[in-house]
């Protein structure tokens, strides 16, 4: 068993959210449910957490109502392969409402920020040659979705 995992406070959505969050990765699942009892504080029989995973990493969505909202302080990255993956990935998670940020960032329609982050943007932000990296970045950060074909060719100075 996992020994951190992810605790995420929502309103009432925890159920929902976990469903969306697992049907957009290939390789998650719901792991299981537990329900408010007559004690409370939600109403009996009602979802209170849900256990989710995503590619192995667990998760826990908590109906602990409206007293805590997400912020932009904790975000989860999402590498990506290729192209078509930020692509799909940016798509699903700002389905139903959710929005794109500067430079990859999106904020799903519960409020949760998510990074999805091309492998080849990071190589090229590592590069040895500072200049290089240097002009990926200022490339990068004129973005919201990340364009990996147009931040090579600053990287590559064309």
């Amino acid at each position: 068993m996992q020994k951190i995992s992810a605790f995420l406070w929502f309103d009432t959505q925890a159920e929902e959210a976990a469903k969306f969050y697992t049907s957009i990765f290939k390789n998650s699942r719901i792991v299981e449910t537990s329900y408010y009892t007559e004690a409370g504080p939600g109403p009996r029989g009602s979802p209170m957490v849900v256990a989710f995973e995503i590619e192995g990493q667990r998760f826990h969505a908590l109906n602990g109502g409206p007293h805590f909202k997400f912020n932009e302080s904790i975000s989860f990255a999402v590498d990506c392969e290729n192209q078509r993956e930020v692509d799909y990935f940016t798509e699903m998670l700002t389905a139903g409402g959710g929005k794109q940020q500067p430079c990859g960032w999106v904020k799903d329609k519960y409020g949760v920020s998510w990074q999805v982050v091309p492998k080849e943007l990071i190589a090229m932000m590592n590069d040895k040659d500072q200049s290089k990296a240097a002009r990926a970045v200022k490339a990068m950060l004129q973005m919201t979705k990340i364009d990996i074909a147009t931040v090579k060719k600053a990287f590559d100075g064309r």
